[in-house]
């Protein structure tokens, strides 16, 4: 077969057509994007527990709250003897009868990135254990909403939020709350609630 001029000017429109109408249809059709990874959570609960009734209470905040959850944890664990509270000379005694015992924790806690911080411990003698205050002591909390909270059989809060709250020296504090050993969800989901988030 024979190529003029013409058939090859032909050729080349019809080529021409048909990768225009090619680009155009992939221009509408919109293109699959890999999926993003997840956004970080912006909420964080932080906690010490001895005797895990605080640990208890902290999961079921984060995961009502859709918050990551970090542990303080001590450098040297407490055992069951150094929490004995009838023994004047056990470690947790010694502690806080000792206003700047200040022990120190294994690991960091980055908080870096979030913007609401919860902050949970048990009561010990009336206060926060004296990890608490190492904790805010070594940690800005500048620009982030602290919402403090503990468990306890009896004991309120008290001034125990205060008190780790000037020891911060940073960050917006809300009012703290108890909670009893072992929180039911609906009672974390109501006490959420009235805080609005």
């Amino acid at each position: 077969m024979r190529f003029t001029r013409k058939k090859f000017l032909l050729l080349l429109a019809a080529a021409g057509l048909t990768a225009f109408a090619s680009a155009c249809g992939s221009a509408a059709s919109p293109e699959k994007k890999a999926p993003s990874p997840a956004e970080p959570h912006s909420r964080a609960v932080v906690y010490f527990s001895a005797t895990g009734h605080t640990k208890g209470a902290a999961e079921k905040i984060a995961s009502a709250a859709g918050a990551d959850l970090y542990e303080i944890l001590p450098a040297e664990p407490y055992t069951r003897t150094d929490l004995n509270y009838r023994d004047s000379e056990s470690r947790s005694s010694r502690e806080m009868n000792d206003s700047s015992a200040r022990p120190a924790m294994a690991g960091e806690i980055g908080l870096s990135g979030y913007k609401t911080v919860f902050l949970g411990y048990p009561i010990w003698f009336g206060e926060a254990p004296r990890i608490m205050s190492t904790f805010v002591e070594s940690h800005d909390l500048t620009g982030k909403t602290v919402i403090p909270f503990c468990t306890s059989g009896g004991s309120g809060i008290g001034a125990s939020a205060e008190i780790l709250e000037k020891q911060a020296g940073s960050g917006r504090w809300l009012e703290g709350t108890r909670f009893g050993f072992s929180p039911s969800e609906s009672e974390i989901r109501s006490w959420l609630g009235i805080l609005s988030l």
